[in-house]
């Protein structure tokens, strides 16, 4: 079964150097860590999946982490040629790696375009030493303007993250930063407002008193600012937080947001699968070692395999189709379902400017939507 939503696999590699205050996914820091045991465990589990998925054409691979960087370029040829080997693939087959531009990491792109990677995410976050170092990152400006000189010299794809809305950020500042990204910027550059996540470093501080977040209205002024200079720049919003030239869009991230399937490997992935009749939410093992040993007892890490409803697909399929600048196929949400969209709270949002219809087949948040994204989605799915 293949659609034309794709059909992805992600593969977490859970280590970091050091834990980022602002980051509160499943990342871990561990002095040692053994390469050739972690290899082995990633392929057991991936082969577990492609039991799982016989017949199925893979159209993306996307490492993640933690820093999947600080992998081994081995471990990422051997899931490649097993990803290769178990199915099909996409003639345009899509490999995506994201790396922080540290010297080590660097030092390992030209292993990882060997391997088979061909598009490297960089996360640069700030083009600043100060701001830096107040987001806990282990490299320089410096770092990040030669890691992005040489992976657009090593990957034929390349896209890298920034931070913006941060404390004490003024407009004029933005500007000029942003101004220097677009010049080292090459199809696909990642946006993302600093929000303070439960359970961060960042969120005790915040308690603290140690700083303050923007305003909203300021970070509302710097989000629409941002997405009309990099519209100017050719360089559109495709996502909310995701900007690129037309066709350079991250395929894998399209295959989430499409509500497409995906297998999650490694510990705290997570999947969506279609299984006959059945879509499944899967979800591993977020701690790493007790992850290892699942897989090399069980042959996986897998926690928990839920059947969702029809009701929880159609949710899910709002919540990630109206990030998207084509929005949500109609058809598609009223058939899973089983209605129309509440005329009353469609025609509250539509009278305010939140959402607009494409038709009659496509309905989509217009840019003030998209600002207040979580409660348009509530208002639409109840």
């Amino acid at each position: 079964m293949n659609d034309d939503r794709g059909f992805g696999i992600y593969v977490h590699w859970p280590f970091c150097r050091a834990k980022c205050p602002y980051c509160d996914f499943n990342s871990h820091v561990r002095e040692a860590i053994d390469q050739r045991r972690w290899r082995d465990a990633l392929l057991t589990e991936l082969t577990h999946y492609a039991e799982q998925t016989a017949g199925r054409t893979v159209t993306s691979l996307f490492f993640g982490g933690g820093t999947p960087s600080l992998m081994e370029p081995e471990t990422t040829a051997a899931v490649i040629e097993t990803v290769r080997r178990h199915w099909a693939t996409a003639p345009d087959f899509e490999i995506t790696l994201e790396a922080n531009p540290t010297s080590v990491e660097i030092g390992r792109f030209r292993g990882f375009r060997d391997a088979g990677v061909n598009r490297v995410s960089i996360g640069v976050q700030a083009l600043d030493d100060a701001m830096l170092k107040f987001l806990g990152r282990q490299h320089s400006a410096g770092e990040a303007i030669q890691a992005l000189e040489i992976g657009r010299a090593t990957f034929p794809r390349l896209s890298f993250d920034l931070i913006y809305a941060r404390p004490g950020q003024t407009l004029d500042a933005w500007q000029d930063e942003l101004a220097a990204a677009l010049d080292l910027a090459d199809r696909h550059i990642s946006l993302y407002q600093l929000t303070i996540e439960p359970g961060t470093a960042f969120e005790q501080r915040v308690a603290r008193g140690d700083f303050q977040t923007l305003p909203e209205e300021e970070q509302a002024t710097l989000f629409d600012w941002t997405a009309a200079r990099l519209d100017h720049a050719g360089l559109p919003a495709y996502e909310i937080s995701n900007h690129a030239r037309p066709g350079e869009e991250s395929r894998h991230n399209l295959t989430y947001w499409r509500y497409g399937d995906y297998a999650g490997i490694g510990p705290g992935a997570h999947g969506r699968l279609t299984r006959g009749s059945e879509k499944l939410a899967t979800a591993t093992e977020r701690k790493p070692e007790s992850w290892l040993e699942m897989v090399e007892r069980d042959g996986h890490g897998i926690l928990e395999e839920e059947r969702l409803g029809y009701e929880e697909q159609s949710d899910e399929l709002l919540l990630m189709g109206l990030r998207l600048k084509e929005g949500v196929d109609l058809a598609r949400w009223q058939q899973l379902s089983g209605r129309d969209p509440d005329p009353a709270r469609e025609e509250f949002l539509l009278e305010h400017g939140f959402i607009e219809r494409l038709g009659n087949s496509r309905l989509r948040c217009t840019p003030s939507g998209m600002l207040i994204l979580d409660s348009v989605v509530a208002d639409l799915a109840c």
